[in-house]
């Protein structure tokens, strides 16, 4: 059986925390990449940047409805996650706009998990990480078809 290590792209391109959300968006469009592993100056998987990140920015500001009881104003939505949807939309870095401990997997996780994962979670890219935390490699949609196309050859 094929695991994480077997089919994952080792030479990753990463962004770092610090990188400006412009450099990011035009680096994603250059390379057609869904998104991109976040790491810190020791190389730990901090994050991750997705197209749906940068998308976010456009998205409206939740703007809380609110009722009146005595005098009161009683909020029907969380301002905590209004806090999170300002952040985003505003974010100027890619450690704004990120996704924050993301889905991993470890270098011995079966394809039979990454494919579950991809499909239960609509998940394009998987993010592998080793036992200290480092990104060891990341796993796209295309690593899994491939494995189709090698297990054809091989019968």
């Amino acid at each position: 059986m094929l695991n994480a290590k077997d089919i994952m792209t080792t030479n990753v391109l990463t962004l770092s925390p610090e990188t400006g959300i412009i450099d990011a968006a035009k680096l994603l469009l250059e390379t057609g990449f869904n998104g991109f592993p976040v790491v810190d100056g020791k190389g730990k998987l901090v994050g991750i940047l997705c197209q749906s990140d940068l998308i976010a920015q456009q998205k409206k500001l939740p703007i809380p409805s609110v009722f009146t009881l005595l005098d009161s104003l009683i909020p029907l939505k969380s301002t905590r996650n209004m806090e999170k949807a300002v952040q985003r939309i505003a974010a100027i870095t890619v450690g704004e706009a990120m996704t924050r401990n993301p889905i991993t997997v470890s270098p011995e996780t079966g394809i039979e998990k990454l494919a579950e994962l991809m499909v239960d979670k609509n998940f394009h890219t998987l993010p592998v990480v080793d036992q200290e935390g480092s990104l060891a490699g990341v796993i796209g949609k295309e690593d899994i078809l491939k494995t189709l196309f090698q297990s054809q050859k091989d019968a």
